[in-house]
């Protein structure tokens, strides 16, 4: 019985850290969605937020002992074929999320732009527990589990149907795209996590990857369009590379006791709760509406239903 509780609470320790860590994801999304729209450019609003988070991750390298013989263990494991390959790309997740919050969220809204994301990240955590990918093994669904994602899929259609507008169906689509992306992040993050034994390795690899994409994006941006005229003079707008470090470090530390579903649903619920907020004080778009609010209240909803306990549908 002890043991049972110990892993009861740290289960619901890893689900309110990981929606505390959701509530920076909805910050990271308002820091470079408003970036983007000061410099003109969600290109290169990307890549200078991954930029400043792979600056300070490398730090952090610096003195992390640990996270150095991460690289190690991880180099070794990729080289014996028990990590594979894929597990290093988490970055082009993360760095497809930095870019969309650049060039969706100021024409969608933070609220907006975070249901969408919500729809794929239950999607594909509860495709990618289910094929068993992340570092917890195989995790069947449970009826609960998909009437969640069936609620998280209907709160997009609900947000969206209301507007009656073709294009912001077209726009809401690529964030859904993007969380199922973010969710594939988490499980290959956990899987470095879990070879090198270190969260700061498995963060430093995604920062190097997202950089190198989102540089390469940014540079063909300027080519082609020029250097911004001006910049923000707040500090705050360069901040969300910073966010987005802890973000992908608490993700990866996580994802092993709640299991990729779970890890998802209680981040949106933490994006959500931030979202409406921001969407209140500080909107990026047209602010709140009544679709919006529906909508943002069946996500929530559905991420309750998809926590609650059910027996496994078929055999684990």
């Amino acid at each position: 019985m002890g043991k049972m509780a110990r892993s009861k609470y740290q289960l619901i320790a890893a689900l309110v850290g990981s929606g505390l860590a959701g509530m920076l994801v909805a910050l990271q999304s308002r820091i470079n969605g408003g970036f983007a729209q000061e410099i003109g450019s969600g290109y290169l609003a990307a890549a200078i937020s991954f930029g400043g988070g792979l600056v300070l991750i490398c730090l952090v390298l610096l003195v992390s002992r640990r996270g150095r013989l991460g690289i190690v263990k991880m180099r070794d494991e990729v080289a014996s074929g028990r990590l594979p390959i894929w597990a290093l790309f988490g970055g082009v997740g993360g760095a497809a999320f930095v870019l969309t919050q650049g060039l969706i969220a100021p024409l969608t809204g933070v609220a907006l732009f975070t249901v969408g994301i919500v729809a794929g990240q239950v999607s594909g955590g509860l495709l990618m527990d289910r094929l068993g990918l992340g570092p917890g093994g195989r995790i069947n669904a449970t009826p609960t589990r998909l009437v969640g994602t069936g609620l998280a899929i209907l709160s997009v259609i609900v947000t969206v149907a209301a507007s009656l507008d073709g294009g912001l169906v077209l726009l809401v689509l690529v964030p859904v795209i993007v969380g199922a992306g973010m969710a594939a992040q988490s499980m290959v993050n956990g899987l470095v996590r879990a070879a090198a034994e270190s969260a700061v390795t498995a963060t430093f690899m995604n920062f190097v990857v997202g950089t190198a994409i989102l540089g390469a994006v940014a540079l063909v941006s300027v080519l082609i369009n020029g250097w911004p005229k001006s910049w923000p003079t707040e500090f705050w707008m360069y901040c969300g590379g910073v966010v987005g470090v802890i973000f992908i470090a608490v993700a990866a530390m996580l994802v092993r006791q709640a299991g990729v579903l779970l890890l998802s649903m209680s981040n949106v619920a933490g994006q959500l709760i931030a979202a409406m907020l921001f969407e209140i004080g500080f909107p990026l778009a047209g602010g709140l509406t009544p679709a919006l609010v529906v909508g943002t209240a069946i996500a929530f909803v559905a991420v309750i239903v998809a926590a609650l306990p059910s027996k496994p549908l078929g055999r684990s």
